[in-house]
Parts: structure tokens; sequence; C-alpha cells
């Protein structure tokens, strides 16, 4: 497969569906020269860029908060074999020096966030479409966890953007484009039979080095 083009993984599902996790044991799953994530994440635009709502607070969950002109350039270079460089995003925080972020060429690339299929520019250069998903609740439940338990933030505001912010999103840029997913993984509790599927199916495409189609994926193998 190194003479071919990448192939290219495209995650994405609402906020704390358990994308990060997933990613985490996806990559594990590979030695490091196989396998390449870029995030959408470090991809936000500067904090004065970021749209307000009628209330006057930054909503980072909306597609005119990402560059993805950017977001899209990098992905197709790594797409042609061309190294990528990005300073880290700092979720705007001053104290941090950004890290200078390299991404190398592999034969596996994984674009991540909620807005890659919604992206046209993006969505096109994917080859195959997850999507993670979890019950509304679950995912309240991870991101007070995750927000304000975990990261300090108030409980208040959490639940404000949850409702104005993160709710909305989810209904009018990521749940529409669920039918478009090749695998939708569920991820109430565990994912590990919607990841055992993937990593499989990435491995004979590796082994096969490009040379034979390694054959469907079978979505009802990942509930």
């Amino acid at each position: 497969m190194q003479s071919q083009k990448p192939f290219i993984v495209g995650i994405t599902g609402g906020s704390a569906s358990g994308k990060t996790l997933f990613l985490k044991s996806l990559l594990a799953a590979f030695p490091q020269e196989q396998i390449t994530l870029i995030s959408q994440d470090n991809y936000y635009r500067p904090r004065h860029e970021i749209p307000l709502d009628r209330h006057g607070v930054h909503n980072f969950d909306l597609p005119e908060s990402i560059d993805f002109q950017q977001y899209a350039q990098h992905i197709h270079d790594l797409r042609e074999g061309k190294l990528v460089q990005k300073l880290e995003y700092t979720f705007n925080n001053p104290e941090i020096v950004p890290a200078l972020l390299t991404f190398q060429p592999s034969p596996i690339i994984v674009v991540e966030g909620i807005f890659v299929f919604y992206f046209e520019e993006i969505a096109n250069m994917l080859d195959l479409k997850v999507f993670i998903d979890a019950k509304n609740k679950v995912k309240l439940n991870r991101r007070i966890r995750r927000d304000a338990e975990e990261r300090g933030y108030d409980i208040n505001d959490v639940l404000y953007r949850w409702e104005h912010h993160v709710k909305p999103t989810y209904q009018k840029y990521i749940k529409p484009f669920r039918a478009q997913a090749d695998i939708v993984i569920p991820n109430n509790e565990h994912f590990e039979k919607g990841l055992d599927l993937l990593v499989h199916y990435l491995r004979m495409l590796i082994t096969t080095s490009g040379s034979s189609n390694p054959g469907t994926i079978d979505p009802e193998q990942a509930r």
C-alpha cells in the first residue's frame, strides 16, 4: 500500500459521543508509521473570530468556528504524500505555548471532528465514513463529567452550552449526515465490537498493499 494513495477514514459523532477514547484505541492498534490522525480540533479559529450567540457567548459548535479551508488543504497534502505541520490548538489558553504538530503521510489517514461529514470538500476525500453514536443522556452525562468535574468548568455554563450550542448543532450539522456513514458504531457503553471490525478491515487493506480489493465492510457487524 506504500505506493498507493492513503486510505482516508472520516470519524464523526456528537459531542461526548466517545470519539476521543475510540480514536486512542484505534491508533494503539497500529504501528505509528501506519496511521496518522489529523483532528478538526486543531483548526479552530482564534477566539475573536468565533461567532457569538444572542447572549454574547462564544459558540465553538458552529462550522464557522473552524478554518475548514486550511484543514481541507492539509488533508489533501497528506493524501498527496506531503508532510504537514500545524500549531497545536490550546483552547485559547494564553498560558500554554502551542506545540508545533507534525503529521506524517501514512497508509491510513484518520480525519476526525464533528463537521468532517458536513464540509463537502473534506467529505469528498473520505474513503470510509464512521459515525460514533450515543444516546443524548449518555452524551450529556459524559459532557458534565468531562467539563464540570474534570476541567472545572461552571456547571451552569456546561448546561447552557449543551442546550444552546451542542444540541442544535448536532441536529443541524451532524445527525443529518449519519445516514451517509458506512459504519455506525454504538457507544453507549462499549465500542469494542465496532473497533475490532474497523481495525480488521484496515489491517486487510494494508496487507493487500492496494493490489486487490479487501472487500466491503459489513456495518451490521459493528452493532
